[in-house]
């Protein structure tokens, strides 16, 4: 199920294990598998990703970084295929999201004798940039199909939905905030007018689905493969320069 109707659809460069885990949740429709043990699956794919890179079995990495991705869309797939949408699940996968790219990160500079600083830096840089494209994303998706759990500013406490907990919702909620609240700050003050223009162009969403955490992950996994992970995290600190560069272009194409 898309998040977009047709006509606006884009090609997702970080979306590439869409259709894998599209058929993985409808071979789970039927079952009692909820989106919440896909999202405990992904987060064992990637501490077995972390594993890998220890060990030096860079093959392996790469394979449970792209599985986690995968992963990581099949748990709203399966929530959508259910009609289960939930801020329980919305806000776990995110959390264990930012957890992993830390440990990934660490993991990286420890193997390559990367200095605390770069990797702090790196990290900062990624995350950024996959906040960027977030937040132009959700505003693109809550302009044409609503999505409940999906907002454009988190700064409110959601009502739990039918099914789950309001404690729960509360306190992933205030998690959720202490780990991506600066980077919204950020990219908000870079932008805070984001929402009011018209809708981006197929290709500038596009060009900034390489900020997508998939398409980083993909990157992290050839990188690895191709015996370069020397270049990963200086990589990720020089690409955040294109955060200004989205978004002076946004601000060109829609004239605010």
């Amino acid at each position: 199920m898309s998040k977009l109707p047709k006509t606006h659809k884009f090609i997702d460069l970080s979306d590439y294990g869409r259709p894998i885990a599209v058929r993985i949740a409808k071979g789970l429709k039927d079952t009692s598998f909820t989106p919440i043990h896909i999202t405990l699956a992904f987060i064992l794919s990637g501490l077995v990703a972390c594993y890998c890179m220890l060990e030096g079995l860079y093959g392996f990495a790469a394979f449970f970084l792209v599985l986690k991705s995968i992963l990581d869309a099949a748990d709203g797939e399966l929530a959508r295929i259910k009609n289960k949408p939930s801020y329980t699940g919305r806000y776990l996968d995110s959390i264990a999201d930012i957890i992993l790219n830390a440990l990934f990160f660490g993991i990286i500079a420890f193997i390559t004798d990367t200095e605390f600083w770069l990797c702090s830096m790196a990290f900062i840089g990624l995350q950024l940039q996959g906040t960027l494209y977030n937040y132009y994303y959700v505003i693109l998706r809550n302009k044409f199909n609503g999505d409940k759990t999906s907002r454009v500013f988190e700064n409110k406490t959601p009502i739990a939905l039918k099914g789950e907990k309001q404690e729960h919702v509360n306190l992933l909620f205030r998690i959720y905030k202490v780990f991506y609240g600066p980077f919204d700050k950020i990219i908000y003050t870079l932008d805070p007018n984001a929402n009011q223009g018209k809708v981006l162009p197929k290709w500038f969403m596009t060009a900034l689905s390489t900020f997508g955490l998939g398409f980083q992950l993909l990157l992290i996994a050839a990188l690895l493969v191709l015996g370069l992970k020397a270049f990963i995290l200086p990589f990720f600190l020089g690409y955040t320069l294109f955060v200004v560069i989205f978004v002076g272009v946004r601000k060109k194409i829609n004239g605010k």
